[in-house]
């Protein structure tokens, strides 16, 4: 028999270090169902999973949390996977949970991220290939089940937020085997006869049983496909299917595609609203400002006596006249004065002047001036010049 006094702690300690060696409990799948679910400001997820007769402490930690690719709720069955041990303050066991699926839909899960790591290597989700949706559509196809709530939730919203359009409805069954190719289809219709602007394409919440047709590769394919832009609204805001990453734009909810697809005709009126009161002050600052300007012009000299204005430039004519012809005066004289001494400078310099002090020019016959004896010999014909007349004579 084994005397050993343990301390609490110790002892707690020592059951922790069993547990830790133990190779099942270092990697259990446990099932259960969720109750008492918290998640603390931390980001840790404290719950407890339990059956008919028992139940389990369990903690996910922030880092595995994260992963989660669905919301735990109370009273969901799940499958729970980490391993076992002891918390040595409490001296409580637990599972430290590293991963958690919804009891049942794992192999839907595998698929699911099988099929997106697919469509995401062929570049279905680039969002270079996501269209714009039309600003003011004039009609939206919607594609969904005629039954069911999310095609009333979509035309209230759109009959409430922009009137103006056309809603198309292409009743389809978005759940089972058959609903895959009938949305397809319907896609493929709406863009043969272009019978809509924007397309909305999705259903209301559920399992994911339930909006498996919305991960269906055949419907990804067709969504990418489409010339019209589509919006995805499958489901509630934490429901992620594959139509939600093709699709050019994702909704939370189809209400929400709704409100995405057309503008609020509310918020368009009170922007006009604005805009009329923003152009009526405009307009009254501008009519203010040319007001003072016309009070300005109202003020000067020229308008208030339009006469005395006439007067003044009859007064600056006459000035102007003034000095015009006493320039054209003085230039008249200037040019006379200038002609008389360049007329005595000339007349200086005339022959005649010479001619009339009793000097003769004498030529010969070809007009050339005799300028000495030798320039003639006996028998030529000369002309001498006097200053009134000429003489015609013989060289002897």
């Amino acid at each position: 028999m084994n005397n050993r006094i343990f301390g609490v702690t110790e002892l707690n300690e020592y059951i922790r270090d069993l547990l830790d060696i133990d190779p099942v409990l270092n990697g259990i799948y446990v099932k259960g169902e969720l109750s008492n679910y918290k998640i603390y400001p931390s980001g840790h997820h404290y719950f407890t999973m339990k059956d008919a007769e028992g139940s389990l402490r369990c903690v996910m930690f922030k880092g595995s949390a994260s992963k989660l690719r669905f919301r735990p709720e109370n009273g969901m069955k799940a499958v729970a996977f980490g391993r076992i041990a002891v918390f040595p303050r409490d001296g409580v066991y637990q599972l430290y949970v590293n991963e958690l699926t919804p009891d049942g839909v794992g192999d839907l899960y595998v698929a699911f991220e099988q099929l997106k790591e697919k469509l995401l290597k062929e570049g279905l989700f680039d969002s270079s290939h996501k269209k714009p949706i039309p600003r003011f559509p004039g009609r939206i196809a919607v594609i969904t089940s005629s039954a069911g709530a999310a095609v009333r939730d979509i035309i209230r919203v759109l009959g409430k937020r922009w009137p103006l359009s056309k809603v198309v409805v292409l009743p389809v069954r978005v759940q089972g085997a058959e609903a895959p190719p009938e949305i397809v289809g319907a896609i493929r219709y709406a863009n043969r006869h272009r019978i809509a602007d924007v397309i909305i394409t999705g259903r209301g919440g559920g399992s994911i049983e339930d909006l498996w047709a919305f991960n269906d590769e055949r419907v990804a394919r067709a969504i990418y496909d489409s010339e019209i832009p589509v919006i995805s609204a499958v489901g509630h805001e934490p429901d992620v299917t594959i139509a939600d990453f093709v699709a050019d734009l994702r909704a939370a909810t189809p209400s929400n595609a709704a409100e995405l697809a057309v503008p609020d005709s509310a918020d368009l009126r009170e922007a006009l609203l604005q805009l009329e009161l923003r152009t009526g002050q405009a307009l009254k600052r501008e009519l203010k400002m040319l007001r003072q300007r016309l009070n300005e012009l109202a003020q000067k000299r020229v308008l208030q006596s339009p006469k005395n204005y006439i007067d003044d430039k009859r007064m600056l004519v006459d000035f102007m006249s003034t000095r015009l012809n006493a320039a054209a005066a003085k230039k008249v004289t200037a040019s006379r004065e200038h002609y008389i001494r360049l007329a005595a400078s000339l007349d200086a310099m005339s022959p005649l002047k010479v001619l009339g002090r009793g000097y003769a020019i004498t030529r010969k016959e070809d007009g050339t001036v005799v300028k000495a004896a030798s320039d003639v010999k006996s028998g030529d014909r000369i002309t001498v010049r006097l200053r009134k007349d000429e003489v015609k004579a013989t060289v002897e």
